[in-house]
């Protein structure tokens, strides 16, 4: 069965300049698991499908589209986040409808994470 919906994102690619340091990242901070297809891309598996990739590229430029994830526990992901390498650039701050926080990837992607609470 075709899990993907009509206009919706459907899958998103990072950049990353070490393909091992940010699959290391990645599972280490959030539990991701890896499709390796060869040395260049791996696919981030999803539930149910593939919904996205890290692509080796030679460099990562910040500033673009920003991913935000969702966490049911913020602390505790902001310390996974940390733990693994990644380097938070916006501590944690309340908006309408919870609180969030800005970090980098060890390849320089800006990424966030936000909560209900």
């Amino acid at each position: 069965m075709d899990a993907s919906q009509h206009h919706a994102i459907d899958y998103i690619e990072f950049p990353v300049v070490d393909m091992a340091a940010a699959q290391r990242f990645y599972a280490d901070a959030f539990g991701w698991e890896f499709t390796p297809y060869g040395d260049a891309y791996a696919g981030i598996r999803g539930k149910d499908r593939e919904v996205g990739g890290l692509r080796l590229d030679a460099e990562v430029t910040r500033g673009g589209v920003l991913v935000v994830l969702f966490s049911t526990d913020l602390e505790a992901t902001l310390a996974r986040v940390e733990a693994a390498g990644g380097v938070v650039t916006t501590a944690p701050f309340d908006f309408p409808g919870g609180r969030r926080f800005h970090f980098t990837d060890p390849s320089g992607n800006e990424l966030a994470v936000w909560a209900t609470s």
